[in-house]
């Protein structure tokens, strides 16, 4: 398992050629901070995307009948391993976490490791 972080520039491109990869795979959303303790916002939905759009600001997990939006975040890190994409973790604003984990490892071509 490799964590990393994923600059800020790099978050548009990055999950735009990610999201055309994602037919056929589930995930979930795990929303952690101190003032709401572990939340699931989503289990085990239809993954349609993930979106950066740098003109709101706004980060966006699209799933089958959920719309999940992380308005200026912050900092965003990749899960990635042997056998591919993991998990997503986007921290908000106000220091807000949302893990977003697949439930099977997403094949990744070498250019988006």
């Amino acid at each position: 398992m490799s964590v990393s972080k994923l600059q800020k520039e790099a978050w548009h491109p990055y999950f735009d050629a990610m999201s055309r990869m994602l037919t056929g795979k589930t995930a979930e959303i795990a929303v952690d901070s101190l003032k709401l303790g572990h939340q699931i916002e989503a289990e085990w939905l239809p993954l349609y995307g993930l979106v950066y759009d740098p003109k709101s600001d706004v980060f966006e997990v699209v799933m089958e009948g959920l719309d999940h939006m992380i308005r200026h975040p912050q900092e965003v890190y990749i899960d990635i391993d042997a056998t591919g994409l993991n998990s997503v973790e986007v921290v908000d604003e106000d220091d807000v976490h949302q893990i977003i984990s697949l439930r099977s490892p997403l094949m990744l071509p070498q250019s988006l490791h």
